[in-house]
């Protein structure tokens, strides 16, 4: 396994400076992941061609994002299905789409026989479209669901009934969207083993004082933060050797989603403990 960094934590830089400022604070780190559309702005899809030129490894195309409701998603997904097909990218970042009223809400009378009729009659019918037209493309090509609530696939079960609308459908593990839902993401890579398609390194804080009186499904009673700075060195050590007895060998994309640290300092204490980390699982 190794480190690698989602670009987009530096969106309002060309990518050659990103490039630049990645090989002077963190030079051991050759693996970057690229916005393509979707929720990310794609800020520098134009410039692929820095990548290979600079000597670094383009990890993964990231076009999360509602593809089954908003037709630009859609659009974006497909064709970044085809840009990986012809980059020979083994790993696109998407996330399955959905309503998020229907996404495992079950609430009210009613709806949870909606949300299974929605999986029934649109989410599984997609994914099987896109999973043949990624396997068409690419043959090595894995699309890696995020696991975000407010999609239709948020957790281990919407997954695996997801997973059987192709081989080419995995997971990218992303433990900070499980631990406000209260998931165990250690459990969830034990049970997903060679489904884990790619990882990132982001961590969640909790506000203990906030959950006590609101609840996890509260937003705001956690925060995307620094790895590290919701759970320590110890639980990222642990993660690192889960992947690795899961047969997971490839990059932990650092992805900066923290509004209480700038994106440099982020990133390089992420990678510094994310490094620690790795060496001893590996």
């Amino acid at each position: 396994m190794r480190i690698g960094i989602f670009t987009d934590a530096f969106a309002d830089r060309p990518l050659a400076a990103v490039l630049d400022w990645l090989a002077g604070e963190l030079p051991d780190v050759r693996d970057v992941e690229i916005g393509t559309g979707g929720y990310s702005p794609a800020p520098h899809l134009g410039d692929l061609a820095e990548v290979e030129r600079r000597g670094y490894r383009l990890s993964a195309l990231n076009v999360s994002g509602n593809p089954l409701e908003v037709p630009e998603h859609d659009r974006a997904l497909r064709e970044t299905i085809r840009l990986a097909g012809e980059l020979g990218v083994e790993r696109v970042v998407c996330m399955s789409g959905g309503r998020a009223e229907l996404a495992g809400a079950g609430w009210f009378p009613g709806i949870e026989e909606a949300t299974e009729r929605y999986l029934r009659e649109r989410v599984l019918p997609y994914w099987q479209e896109v999973a043949a037209l990624a396997r068409a493309e690419h043959s090595e090509l894995r699309l890696c669901l995020e696991l975000e609530p407010g999609s239709a696939v948020f957790n281990t079960r919407t997954f695996e009934q997801v997973a059987e609308c192709g081989e080419n459908l995995a997971v990218n593990l992303d433990p900070s969207h499980f631990f406000w839902q209260a998931i165990d993401p250690l459990a969830v890579v034990e049970r997903l083993g060679s489904r884990v398609g790619f990882a990132h390194g982001k961590d969640t804080v909790l506000d203990g004082g906030r959950v006590a009186l609101d609840g996890l499904v509260d937003r705001g009673a956690w925060r995307y933060a620094t790895v590290g700075r919701g759970h320590d060195a110890s639980w990222w050590q642990a993660f690192a050797e889960a992947l690795a007895r899961a047969g997971y060998d490839g990059v932990v994309s650092i992805e900066y989603e923290d509004p209480l640290v700038p994106a440099e300092e982020s990133i390089v204490e992420a990678a510094l403990l994310l490094d620690a980390a790795l060496k001893v699982a590996t």
